[in-house]
């Protein structure tokens, strides 16, 4: 029987199945001290979920309704809705399209143009209203605008007006809605509104398009689009990464990402080659080079959804 000293100088002598008895003891009496101490560092490595901090940017009077997601302040300022789309007003000479009926009978009056929806209600909820503007920092985009989130008092309380539009459904979340948490948010409200069919949610020409229908892909063509499918393969060629839903190049749907952004999507947990056989539902703006295609510069733009 090794004694203490033994141990002490690295007693060779084993067990006949194992270390010796002398090493075992510790090494309980060890794993035992440190698992509670790993799990209370795991918990605390993972922590809380992250959340949306917004700061105050700037504030003012609202003077003009542009659109749906557009606003000019009394001061001149021109501010333009962080994180949504909505779609675009109708032209000058293009009146409001109807959804075609599925019954016999002629509907009493054609739905609202969902643009025109939106603008209404932005204009409803900020017209002449003093605001606050809120965004994560003051961040301008290429046309000057600010970006921003409007926090307005409204029936007694106030309320965001990019969420509030996407809760009724009038909007949907942009391809580069903003950071991580941020997003989260607003993809929360962006699934209840779908999963109740509000706004455009109820309007087939804004669903999802499916990218084994490419021609059906390509109509939207220069629109901000949703695309769902199944990933067929991922390429890369030169410093380009090409996640392909068909295997005919020329014509089938493709997300393209720069070598340069995978880390991006990498850290989210995206990792590009791993989409192979996963079924994603992609947003972003429909370009057309041989088949239809999205670039998708972050992996806010990519949500792996379940497989039906």
């Amino acid at each position: 029987m090794p004694t203490h000293r033994d141990c002490a100088i690295g007693f060779s002598a084993r067990r006949p199945h194992g270390a010796p008895r002398c090493l075992l003891v510790p090494a309980i009496l060890g794993a035992l001290a440190f698992t509670p101490a790993l799990a209370a560092s795991a918990r605390k490595s993972a922590g809380p979920p992250p959340t949306c901090v917004l700061e105050t940017v700037a504030s003012g009077t609202v003077q003009t309704i542009v659109d749906g997601t557009t606003f000019v302040l009394a001061d001149g300022r021109e501010v333009r809705l962080a994180g949504i789309e909505v779609p675009s007003l109708p032209g000058p000479n293009q009146a409001a399209p109807a959804e075609a009926s599925t019954t016999a009978a002629a509907p009493e009056s054609p739905p609202p143009d969902p643009g025109l929806a939106a603008a209404a209600a932005l204009r409803d909820l900020l017209n002449g209203q003093e605001v606050i503007l809120k965004h994560p920092k003051l961040v301008n985009d290429r046309y000057g605008r600010i970006l921003a989130d409007a926090l307005v008092s409204h029936d007694g309380g106030a309320v965001f007006a990019a969420k509030t539009l996407l809760a009724q459904g009038l909007a949907r979340v942009a391809a580069r809605p903003g950071e991580a948490a941020c997003a989260a948010e607003l993809r929360t409200i962006e699934r209840t509104a779908r999963a109740a069919k509000l706004g455009v949610w109820a309007d087939p020409r804004y669903f999802p398009k499916q990218a084994d229908n490419p021609a059906g892909v390509a109509a939207e063509r220069g629109r901000f689009t949703l695309v769902e499918g199944k990933v067929v393969s991922v390429r890369e060629s030169g410093g380009t990464i090409y996640i392909n839903f068909g295997r005919r190049w020329s014509e089938d749907f493709t997300v393209t990402i720069l070598k340069r952004n995978e880390r991006l999507f990498t850290a989210a947990g995206l990792e590009p080659r791993a989409l192979a056989g996963r079924r994603v539902m992609v947003r972003g703006w429909i370009e057309e080079r041989g088949g239809p295609w999205i670039d998708a510069a972050g992996p806010e733009q990519i949500e792996i959804i379940a497989e039906r």
